[in-house]
């Protein structure tokens, strides 16, 4: 149990790293690198402070403590997977409207262009 805690504490700090690193890079916007930031604390936290863990389970009422940092971890992960959904399918309902405006203003530019010429 506890080489498994150790595992989620590297895998933890892997994505600290991997996050900072695509930040300073700019491959990732920073108001989206907060929540992935948040969730790896999160799980580093728990996965080093065991009283803690111990904790939460019971109040959950999970036989392992392991078992209840990777449900905790999994639930994170699925609502911010859901958040990036929402803001992903935003930015294409924009993109296409974008788009349709364009494609208006090129409409009207070409016709002012023939009534001129």
């Amino acid at each position: 149990m506890d080489r498994l805690l150790n595992v989620t504490t590297a895998l933890s700090l892997v994505l600290i790293v991997i996050v900072l690193i695509s930040v300073r890079r700019a491959h990732i916007r920073v108001e989206y690198s907060v929540s992935w930031l948040v969730a790896a604390a999160a799980m580093l936290v728990l996965s080093r402070a065991r009283p803690v863990l111990d904790a939460v389970r019971n109040a959950i009422g999970l036989p392992d403590s392991p078992l209840t940092l990777f449900l905790l971890g999994g639930g994170v992960l699925t609502i911010m997977f859901f958040r990036f959904s929402v803001i992903v399918s935003r930015l294409r309902d924009n993109n296409i409207a974008l788009a349709q405006r364009v494609a208006i203003l090129e409409y009207h530019i070409k016709s002012h262009e023939n009534q001129q010429g």
